[in-house]
């Protein structure tokens, strides 16, 4: 009876949406509905409170319906902007400013609306800028729906073949039907943390570019090893493909000038999303000169097409741009908050599951994290696909959201921190936590 109204509208909605979702990546079980979301806490249809870990996949970095992100919207609207769709607007090139002061290493942005758009664009001037065709992708990593990189997502060891693959590609598994033959022998999956596997895809075909998040955390979140970025750069210095950096998930969470200034690699291109307008649909690409102004080459068989009818809309780069001065401003403190709050909840967490004789490992980056069970950090999907135990993870998750306590119920997706959880709020999460894991170890 819990969640009876959300199993009733999802059951409504199924008669004229296809699975009853316009994104079927929402659907999980339980499948709930929520209905309002303050700061660090949401409500379902049932009328249910949950402290948010999931927050939409991440986007909410200063929590749902922030105040200052709301009046800059509503002022927008106030001031009768619109979406022209002609000549530039004053808004679009604060914005521009505002990002790459963040942003140090890229010399240009452009804005679009979705991750998957921003992808699909630095794959195109990649391939423009080089020449060629091919692409390499981390298995695991999700980089957007397009053609391009859908595949080799969260595969099955059976769909691999049963055997991990080291030094070279996976066999190609595509994530959705409707997607010819022909492209997919363009794309490259090899396991992330894996050089040896990316100098032997380039050495074999022409490669434009090489797409990846600088830490993978669609999978919860698997960080690269040392040297491993560096190697990756190495390469494609070597090789002349374009290193890209999917920082959709990772840009303004892991720090203010995404995971590339954590790491202190500059990537050739990189795209972002989610975070940097506090879930309002905006995106972007940015990156060195000499790529992203291939938009304006002189070459016409150079220059690569950016355009878009929602392109730079008033109200998401209103969000971005009041986002943006949130998280510049020192006395706000949100990166180091977020990681103080981060390192209470992991610290009480690991000490959970050693008292409760349970083989976990915590990682984590600052506000970002992902509890996998099993004796030692993965360093790739394979070792996440054959040693993280998914079914206690399936019982974990359902076990907090029953509740209260609401992460996404998928084993092994990540869960965020927002400026606007508490010490309270992680006290309450800890305290949850431990009766849960009395009830499974009980059984």
């Amino acid at each position: 009876m819990r969640y009876r109204r959300s199993e009733e509208l999802l059951a409504q909605n199924e008669r004229h949406i296809p699975g009853g979702l316009a994104s079927l990546n929402r659907r999980a079980d339980p499948c709930i509905s929520f209905s309002r979301g303050v700061g660090a806490h949401i409500w379902d249809v049932d009328g249910n409170e949950y402290i948010d870990f999931h927050f939409g996949f991440a986007p909410y970095i200063l929590g749902h319906n922030d105040p200052e992100i709301r009046r800059a919207v509503v002022e927008s609207m106030d001031r009768e902007r619109s979406n022209f769709g002609s000549g530039t607007s004053e808004e679009e090139g604060e914005l521009a400013r505002l990002f790459l002061k963040c942003l140090p290493r890229a010399d240009r942005v452009q804005f679009l609306n979705t991750g998957s758009e921003a992808t699909a664009q630095a794959i195109r001037v990649a391939r423009a800028a080089t020449g060629r065709a091919h692409l390499i992708k981390m298995q695991g990593g999700y980089n957007g729906h397009h053609n391009a990189v859908a595949l080799n997502l969260m595969s099955t060891p059976e769909q691999l073949g049963g055997k991990q693959v080291i030094g070279d590609e996976y066999p190609t598994v595509p994530i959705t039907a409707g997607t010819p033959t022909e492209e997919l022998n363009l794309i490259h999956a090899v396991e992330f943390n894996d050089l040896e596997a990316v100098e032997a895809v380039a050495r074999r075909v022409p490669v434009a570019a090489l797409i990846t998040e600088p830490c993978l955390q669609n999978v919860g979140l698997v960080k690269p090893d040392p040297g491993y970025l560096e190697g990756l750069r190495k390469l494609a210095d070597e090789h002349g493909f374009v290193l890209i950096f999917d920082e959709v998930k990772t840009g303004f969470r892991s720090s203010l000038g995404g995971y590339q200034e954590v790491a202190g690699i500059r990537p050739d291109l990189s795209t972002f999303g989610k975070a940097f307008a506090n879930g309002f649909p905006i995106a972007a690409l940015a990156g060195k000169r000499e790529f992203m102004d291939l938009a304006i080459s002189d070459d016409p068989s150079r220059r690569v097409l950016i355009a878009g009818t929602y392109n730079s809309h008033p109200v998401p780069v209103a969000a971005a741009i009041a986002c943006l001065r949130k998280l510049m401003d020192p006395a706000v403190d949100l990166y180091g908050r977020l990681d103080r709050l981060g390192a209470r909840l992991q610290a009480g967490q690991e000490r959970l599951f050693r008292q409760f004789g349970i083989p976990a490992v915590v990682s984590r980056h600052g506000s970002a994290s992902c509890v996998y069970f099993t004796d030692r950090a993965p360093r790739n999907w394979w070792e996440i696909a054959t040693i993280h135990d998914v079914r206690f993870d399936a019982a974990y998750r359902k076990a907090l959201i029953d509740r209260g306590i609401y992460h996404f119920p998928v084993p092994g997706k990540q869960g965020s921190l927002c400026l606007a959880h508490t010490e309270g709020d992680i006290d309450r999460t800890l305290s949850v936590t431990e009766e849960v894991l009395q009830t499974l170890t009980d059984h």
